[in-house]
């Protein structure tokens, strides 16, 4: 069947179902979940060409401030329309809303046909199209921390954000008691990330009052930073709805671990789909192809960091005995090192990447890992020694160029010098991605902190 025949198959079947509207989303720079309803008249005038959103989307902060340092977009380019596309494939029932169909939109160049230089979405499309010119596909699995709050927008506003109330008290990591005694809630949010189409493989509590971790299905890299994009916005409304709160920022107090994002990762041939990674003859199942790819990402951690931990919060996470990593080290079934290599089968075998926190953008992170493991491969890296125990206790003993930045700026500034960023995802995202990131620091140094105050005001 052609693909107007699809549409035009779809279409018949919304109005007979008497859809009345569609909701469209997409990511901005942040991984913030954009979008608007559109009605199904308007739904039927773009869906086979191009539509609009004013390019301040691409060009603005988590609070809605718009940048006055990038050149893509700004005052000076008088916020022109940017170009999108509805990605068909990406269709979800919202079944909260009587079954109205959901899409994801991806923002395409003004020849609209070329990916666009700046969208996340597009970004990852890129990387992906290198490797498959390499002859690889990716099968990816995100897994999330977040921490759930008896509490509503407008409670932890009028809070302060302090003294919040979490939604079950004290450490109770991998529970059963607290999954008995909330079972109906587990049941429910499990049952909704199916039915939305970013299935769960696991869901268990965390050490923390009231953190929970879900382990996303694994599946082809564009979809699943599609599901991990939507996982989080959703998981978010999901709670909201039941008087409840869900945070996956990335440190949110320093009493408790910080909130991880991991990535499993996998490459497979696209010709055969056979497994990529493994090799049964080898030390810990590891292929030479392998070996390559993780090397890549040992020596592009650094460099590629603020895609990976974008915030000022994200580097709160990133100390030591905190279980996440604070130097660019790899080792066998370790977690104290920022990559985690895991020995299996050939439908098993896989690498995890322990940096990212949950924060992130999904489609920024895998761009970054994915681009950094090609290059490895393209370069033939040669793998380190895995590191053997406690990765926090042999850091003076590492090279300088995988010890990570402390904060956000001196990462921002390694990866604005970097020829490979430049060179896997354009000179144009580079740029602006990193005038968002020294925007981000401008915004943070302009607050005085409680620390502050409680530090300098009376005594100094």
């Amino acid at each position: 069947m052609s693909e107007n025949k699809k549409i035009e198959t779809k279409l018949k079947q919304y109005q007979e179902e008497g859809v009345r509207r569609v909701k469209l989303a997409f990511a901005d720079i942040d991984g913030v979940l954009r979008g608007k309803y559109v009605s199904l008249e308007k739904f039927e005038s773009i869906v086979t060409s191009t539509s609009g959103f004013c390019d301040c989307v691409l060009g603005w902060d988590l609070n809605d401030q718009l940048y006055d340092n990038a050149k893509y977009t700004g005052w000076h380019t008088a916020y022109p329309d940017a170009k999108y596309k509805v990605d068909l494939s990406t269709e979800r029932r919202l079944v909260g809303e009587n079954n109205t169909p959901f899409f994801l939109i991806e923002f395409v160049a003004d020849d609209e046909k070329s990916l666009h230089p700046i969208c996340p979405r597009s970004l990852l499309k890129r990387v992906l199209g290198k490797a498959e010119t390499m002859g690889y596909g990716l099968n990816l699995a995100f897994e999330y921390e977040f921490f759930l709050f008896d509490e509503t927008p407008h409670t932890v506003r009028e809070k302060n954000y302090k003294n919040l109330t979490p939604f079950t008290p004290g450490n109770f990591g991998y529970s059963i008691l607290r999954s008995n005694t909330e079972s109906d809630l587990f049941h429910e949010y499990m049952d909704f990330c199916e039915d939305m189409d970013f299935p769960l493989e696991a869901l268990h509590c965390e050490t923390g009052p009231g953190v929970w971790e879900g382990a996303l299905l694994y599946d082809e890299a564009l979809k699943m930073a599609d599901k991990a994009s939507m996982f989080k916005t959703f998981t978010k409304s999901f709670f909201q709805e039941r008087g409840l709160m869900a945070t996956f920022m990335a440190k949110w107090s320093m009493d408790y671990p910080g909130q991880s994002g991991h990535v499993h990762q996998s490459l497979y041939d696209l010709k055969s789909k056979n497994s990529l990674f493994y090799d049964k003859d080898k030390p810990f199942n590891m292929s030479g192809l392998m070996e390559m790819y993780v090397a890549g990402q040992q020596e592009y951690l650094k460099p590629f960091l603020p895609m990976c931990s974008p915030t000022i919060n994200s580097y709160a996470r990133l100390v030591k005995g905190a279980w996440a990593p604070t130097t660019a080290t790899w080792g066998v079934e370790n977690r104290t090192t920022a990559l985690r290599a895991i020995p299996g089968n050939a439908q098993s075998q896989r690498v995890e990447f322990r940096l990212g926190s949950a924060d992130a953008n999904p489609y920024l992170v895998a761009a970054a890992i994915i681009g950094a493991g090609l290059t490895g491969i393209e370069k033939k890296l040669k793998l380190s020694k895995p590191i053997q125990g406690n990765a926090y206790e042999q850091e003076e003993k590492l090279p300088e160029k995988w010890h990570l930045p402390s904060n956000l700026l001196d990462a921002t500034r390694g990866f604005s010098k970097s020829k490979e960023a430049k060179e896997l995802f354009g000179k144009e995202f580079v740029e602006h991605f990193t005038s968002s990131r020294e925007w981000e620091v401008r915004e943070y140094e302009k607050t005085i902190t409680d620390w502050q105050l409680q530090r300098y005001f009376e005594i100094i």
